[in-house]
């Protein structure tokens, strides 16, 4: 196949998943066939209005081994496209160094932001085979540069360029207390990540002298320049696991259910990694691995998450202490919290942070991840580093959305690439096929049709090599649940309120009295436009279900919100106004404890006295729901669910019988979902949908179940990584 022949075939796909997977074969031509030939082609295919064909040449010329290919890779870091310098500076780390282009990476850095944590990947692959040029070219561009964030920036950046000119540079920042405090800390942490040279090692002692910010980032620097790689202890008899969801600050007690982005995956992540544990704990498993002498159960969990440099220092003595059990350790990401599209900056720190926990927890046996996220990809290049098998939760993320945006007309030939720029749907898109393709064992979802999916959407074929595959569904913890039923039944037939439960009915008292006898309509989750909150409100305002229910919204946090829940609620406002949402019937909550969650959910089931109506309905709006733990758990609860008709939900909820499967991108369709569910539960005389809605949940998807196939699944990989070591040391 020639250049031209790939391009017309990548021309002729209609939708956008397909054209992105065409670009593989556009690359690959493209390296079989370097030229003038080739060069002209694709430079061709970077003007005019289709600019996913522009994206997919710039990459398809990083693979041409062409001097210019690589002339034309420099000039679009000048374009006046701003998709097309980003993609280009992504394409150039895949090259040989070019001095003129280092200048214009510098200056993508310096602005910051998705792009330049490209040019950043992009200075620091060239500083392996040029270091010395790289480093006096950072030190040049500091000399212009007065904004302590760039400076940051920067300084990150030549800590990344191994050499003594960077080291140099790195203690002359660090001792500088002129400089801004970010400056120093940027500079701190790279001497911890740089060889422990003497001047290096005496300056940083003396900056964790003190007890402030600059001085416990010292500490943490000091770990690493002094922290040696820990065997197995003697002690570890059993397995351990890694987990983490980088955007929330997990904690233990689920208190902060809905906030940012503490959604789902963070209680999913508390809850099984408590479960992994006391299931090997109540049932150790007998079998040893003949590699290793080791039991096959779950000895440790480490879950990391975001956090504060003083967080991440005090984690550290419990992720290398904590013998069996369920530990938590903080990554500090050195930044203000921030949403997951806009965290591919704090890829660095990242890397640095999940490197200190696992160096200081000793020999961990598997990583779980599970996001194409900063998170995953600084893990992912953790593990590979320190040889740890991965297993990776793949789902068609952000395949899914993609495609969903494509069949509803919002994303084009013609806008992919500006609207690429916010969504960074190429680069998430390529980074779910390397890690599926690295890990050990993929994990999915359930689907209605996942083979097909898979390979449509995202282009893994799951019967090849199928024993790399394993469908788990994910699940809840019905105990929780059950004490909740117990609790809001208990308050329907006259017992007195729990404290939970006076909190909603607080809420509902403010709502005019007319409307305090109807039912409501709940939904729980993180303000986010993929949650599809404002789609809800926009639904329910305009449909019959507005008069016949109330609608409480819980997640968010409402007085400090972040860039992602501001952009829900001013939605929302051009829906209703917020001085006139008592009147209409909507509640804002924010968010929540897990547990007062449960408690409301099944308040919306059995109804408060005098308060609100008995006969309400769950409702997740969400424009992809990969599974759906919030679904599960108010179908457990014996509520009526309207959930998202693709993807996981269809799996478990019979269309029509427990709940009801809504195009949730349409408002009108949404909004006569809603009222056909309350149309179903309003006719019913007993509890037998109920009692099917939770009996599904309990054959099926529980935390318990879910442990226990992940379980066997870690210990296979772990035994297969043994066998493999084993037979290397045989070979070498």
């Amino acid at each position: 196949m020639g250049i031209q022949t790939a391009l017309d075939a990548s021309n002729a796909a209609v939708r956008i998943v397909d054209i992105m997977r065409a670009a593989d074969d556009v690359a690959f031509v493209a390296n079989r066939n370097p030229g003038l030939r080739t060069v002209r082609v694709l430079a061709a295919a970077l003007h005019g209005s289709d600019q996913i064909s522009a994206i997919s040449a710039v990459h398809a010329l990083g693979q041409v081994a062409d001097d210019d290919a690589d002339d034309l890779l420099s000039e679009l870091l000048s374009s006046e496209k701003p998709f097309l310098r980003e993609h280009a500076a992504w394409a150039l780390g895949s090259r040989l160094p070019r001095l003129d282009a280092e200048a214009r990476l510098l200056g993508q850095i310096v602005d910051g932001g998705f792009a330049g944590m490209l040019a950043q990947r992009t200075i620091q692959a060239w500083g392996i085979p040029a270091p010395e040029h790289m480093a006096v070219g950072i030190e040049s561009a500091l000399l212009g540069i007065t904004d302590h964030g760039a400076r940051a920036r920067l300084v990150e950046t030549i800590s990344l360029i191994p050499g003594r000119t960077s080291s140099r540079a790195l203690e002359a920042i660090a001792g500088d207390s002129a400089e801004h405090i970010d400056v120093r800390v940027a500079a701190i942490a790279g001497l911890g990540d740089r060889p422990a040279i003497t001047s290096a090692l005496d300056l940083v002692s003396a900056l964790a002298a003190g007890d402030d910010y600059l001085s416990t980032a010292a500490k943490l620097a000091l770990v690493d320049l002094t922290a040696a790689p820990t065997k197995r202890a003697p002690w570890q008899t059993g397995l351990t696991v890694a987990q983490m969801f980088l955007h929330a600050d997990i904690d233990p007690k689920l208190t902060r259910a809905g906030s940012g982005d503490n959604g789902g995956i963070a209680t999913l992540l508390v809850r099984l990694g408590d479960s992994l544990v006391e299931q090997s704990i109540a049932e150790p498993v007998a079998d040893q691995s003949e590699h290793s002498g080791l039991t096959r159960d779950i000895q440790r969990v480490i879950t990391m998450s975001r956090g504060s440099v003083e967080e991440a220092f005090e984690s550290l003595e419990q992720a290398g202490a904590v013998m069996s059990g369920h530990a938590y350790a903080s990554v500090p990401l050195l930044s203000d919290p921030v949403s997951s599209p806009d965290a591919w900056p704090l890829r660095v720190a990242a890397e640095r942070g999940i490197r200190r926990i696992l160096r200081a927890a000793g020999k961990v046996d598997v990583m779980h991840l599970r996001m194409a996220d900063v998170g995953s990809l600084a893990a992912a290049n953790m593990a590979r580093d320190l040889d740890i098998p991965v297993v990776f939760t793949v789902a068609p993320d952000p395949h899914g959305v993609i495609n969903s945006l494509d069949l509803a007309g919002e994303l084009t030939r013609e806008n992919f690439g500006d609207v690429d720029q916010k969504e960074h749907f190429w680069f998430r898109a390529r980074l779910v096929q390397r890690l599926a393709a690295d890990a050990s064992h993929t994990v999915l979802f359930p689907r209605p049709q996942l083979e097909r999916d898979m390979k449509v959407l995202v282009g893994i074929d799951i019967t090849s090599h199928a024993e790399r595959h394993s469908i788990v569904p994910e699940g809840i913890d019905l105990a929780v649940v059950d004490t909740s039923v117990a609790e809001a039944a208990a308050h329907a037939a006259g017992a007195e309120a729990t404290p939970a439960l006076a909190e909603l009915a607080a809420l509902i008292r403010k709502l005019p009295e007319h409307r305090r006898s109807l039912p409501l309509l709940v939904s729980v989750g993180r303000l986010h436009r993929v949650k599809g909150m404002a789609m809800l409100v926009n639904a329910w305002s305009g449909s019959e279900a507005s008069e016949r229910a109330n609608l409480l919204i819980v997640g968010g946090d409402l007085e400090n919100p972040s860039k992602d829940e501001r952009e829900q609620l001013a939605r929302m406002d051009t829906i209703i106004a917020p001085a006139a949402r008592s009147t209409r019937g909507l509640i804002l909550a924010g968010h929540q404890p897990n547990d007062t969650v449960a408690r409301w959910v099944a308040a919306t089931r059995f109804g408060i006295p005098g308060l609100n109506a008995p006969g309400g309905v769950y409702v997740c709006a969400s424009i992809k729901e990969e599974f759906g733990i919030a679904i599960l758990e108010g179908m457990a609860a014996g509520l009526m669910v309207v959930a998202p008709a693709g993807g996981g939900p269809a799996t478990y909820i019979e269309n029509g019988v427990t709940g009801i499967l809504s195009p949730t991108h349409d408002a009108r369709l949404l909004g006569i979902s809603l009222t056909k569910a309350l149309d179903i539960v309003a006719a019913e005389s007993g509890n037998d949908r109920p009692d099917t809605s939770r009996a599904v949940v309990e054959a099926d998807f529980t935390i318990g179940a879910m442990a226990s196939t992940l379980a066997d699944i870690y210990a296979h990989v772990h035994d297969d990584a043994e066998a493999f070591a084993a037979t290397m040391g045989e070979t070498l």
